[in-house]
């Protein structure tokens, strides 16, 4: 049985990359400026930086439709036997909804999965799935795996500058205004699907030092492990810090990824961060 896989574009994964796993993305949209974009194709994180520098109001972002995610499985399904369609959190996008009511057309042939997570982690699960598929595996047995996989991945990542949050309505102003002042940098994380505070830390040093640090207490407690590196910006220099910390420990590295337009749209640039999964499950 021939198995497809189908992902969406907050995986953050080039078309290259993509191909290499014999992957599609569906991409999400990025209302920006008065134009509907497609995330990765039609507009970029740097695109977003840009026009937010020269005045531009923050965009705002959408789900695919399920049309779109329809015409992604039936034309999936002219070389498969069956799909695997695995999608952003649910409880961070409608993508996984507009999945799953596209999928009820195919009579089966569709299996939908909320990741409960998002860009590195995401990237992270459709590298897995794809080596799956490659190894012969059975869809069950897949579904399984990642199942067990999203009960262990972790995805922390700090923020740069307070500005996009305040844009977006995640904090007022006044913190904003405040937080600035002090040097202020959030650590966020994926909790159950939900991005979460995880720290608060004065200057971009001690960010890296939380999330390297946490790394470091990861890995301890499961092994060998899985690394996608995070940036928001083409800025080699933090992923370069972070990578000189970890020399030596059990780990596999697995990329770096730059984050799409609809990730870069909340977090805005200088954003750096973490996705880990176990190599064992």
């Amino acid at each position: 049985m021939k198995i497809a896989l189908v992902t969406d574009s907050t995986c953050d994964l080039t078309l290259e990359g993509l191909a290499r796993l014999n992957a599609v993305s569906v991409p999400l949209y990025v209302m920006f400026d008065g134009h509907n974009l497609k995330d990765g194709l039609e507009i970029s994180s740097k695109d977003i930086f840009a026009g937010v520098k020269l005045g531009k109001k923050p965009p705002s972002t959408s789900q695919p439709s399920p049309v779109e995610f329809g015409d992604a499985y039936r034309k999936a399904l002219e070389g498969a036997d069956q799909v695997l369609s695995l999608h952003i959190s649910s409880k961070l996008s409608g993508t996984v909804g507009s999945a799953a009511l596209a999928a009820k057309e195919f009579n089966g042939k569709v299996t939908v999965i909320d990741s409960l997570t998002t860009t590195g982690n995401l990237a992270l699960l459709v590298m897995r799935a794809s080596e799956l598929i490659a190894a012969g595996k059975t869809l069950t047995d897949i579904v399984a795996t990642l199942e067990r996989l999203k009960a262990k991945i972790s995805l922390r990542f700090g923020v740069d500058t307070l500005e996009y949050l305040k844009l977006n309505g995640r904090i007022g102003g006044a913190a904003a205004m405040i937080g600035g002042l002090l040097g202020i940098k959030p650590v966020l994380q994926v909790v159950e699907g939900r991005v979460e505070s995880a720290a608060r830390v004065r200057g971009k040093n001690k960010m890296l030092e939380d999330i390297i640090n946490y790394t470091k207490n990861y890995i301890q407690q499961n092994g060998e492990t899985r690394i996608m590196y995070m940036r928001s910006d083409g800025d080699e220099t933090t992923i370069s810090q972070i990578r000189a910390e970890l020399v030596g420990l059990p780990i596999i590295e697995k990329g770096t990824i730059t984050l799409g337009a609809v990730i870069a749209a909340h977090v805005g640039p200088g954003a750096i961060g973490i996705a880990l999964e176990p190599e064992n499950i």
